[in-house]
């Protein structure tokens, strides 16, 4: 099992090199520059860019910048915040990039569950029929235009929620962007649900169980959904992850003052170092949790395990 941690830990340390190689790879090759200001002359530019030291070669930017990261260090903004670390900047952003996932996972999770369980319940029937569209409605549209459709609709023409982030009315304000992103969770949810479900109540164990004469209720609460459960319970992981990196846009239409949004503006404005940060910290999160789910399902399936080492 230790073997088996170890190679997936040393992919995900490669994966991130090359993610980190490919970023300064595509920001050295962009237009423009972080010191667009017209009354900087050449002369006082090249010593910005002596400064930060952008200009040397890139493989030494590229290798000083992989051991900075190893120590914690993401640089300094050269534009956004001029001259502040990027991991102090990171810190308000990411916890609301977090909070604002984790309550559309949620939200997604639970209605999911509810649409699946509808529909095996009423299966072939037009419960079954209209919970199946909803479903294909979530996994097909994305998430930026459900975000669009709110902003306009719920938010511009009938006032119920806030059009822009409200420091003064944070929960408020979470409603669009949680509503937004709970889409593609439920979606995904509802479907695993529902096929499941259907294959459990058709099983021995819950016709043994309805011949005891168990309550439908009790027989769908404590035994078939528990059943059901268990398989969904794995694919959460990727789920979270698909969320995590499809927030960006939808933080940027409301305005919400996550990480997402600020990757947008670092990009608009050229500011290098907290592009790379922003997506650094995406791919890492991306990469440590399929890194999870990879060991856990070793954990949990030692098939998967063995099949692995072998390749």
């Amino acid at each position: 099992m230790s073997k088996y941690i170890l190679k997936r830990v040393l992919i995900s340390l490669l994966t991130l090199l090359a993610i980190i190689f490919v970023l300064f790879l595509m920001l050295d090759y962009m237009p423009g520059s972080p010191f667009n200001d017209e009354k900087l002359n050449a002369a006082q530019k090249a010593l910005l860019y002596a400064k930060y030291g952008l200009d040397q070669p890139f493989i030494i930017r590229f290798f000083k910048y992989v051991a900075a990261v190893f120590k914690g260090d993401l640089g300094l903004s050269y534009v956004l915040n001029k001259n502040k670390p990027i991991s102090e900047m990171l810190a308000g952003p990411l916890g609301v990039s977090i909070r604002v996932g984790a309550l559309g996972m949620l939200l997604g999770t639970v209605l999911g569950l509810v649409l699946g369980i509808a529909a095996a319940l009423n299966h072939n029937s037009w419960v079954d029929s209209l919970c199946s569209v909803v479903s294909i409605l979530g996994v097909s549209v994305p998430a930026y235009v459900f975000a669009l459709l709110l902003a306009y609709f719920v938010g511009f023409k009938m006032g119920l929620i806030p059009i822009l982030y409200s420091s003064k009315n944070v929960a408020k304000s979470f409603i669009g962007p949680m509503i937004a992103l709970a889409m593609s969770p439920m979606a995904s949810v509802s479907r695993f649900t529902r096929s499941e479900m259907i294959d459990v109540l058709g099983s021995d164990y819950i016709l043994l169980v309805q011949a005891k004469g168990v309550k439908q209720s009790d027989l769908i609460l404590k035994h078939a959904l528990r059943n059901t459960l268990i398989p969904i319970i794995t694919i959460m992981g990727p789920i979270l992850v698909n969320l995590l990196t499809g927030s960006m846009v939808v933080e940027s239409v409301f305005g919400v003052p996550g990480i997402g949004t600020m990757m947008v503006t670092a990009i608009q404005s050229n500011d290098y170092n907290v592009t790379i940060a922003c997506a650094f910290t995406y791919s890492a999160m991306y990469i440590v949790m399929m890194l999870i789910i990879d060991i856990l399902y070793g954990v949990i399936d030692p098939r998967i395990r063995v099949a692995k080492e072998g390749s």
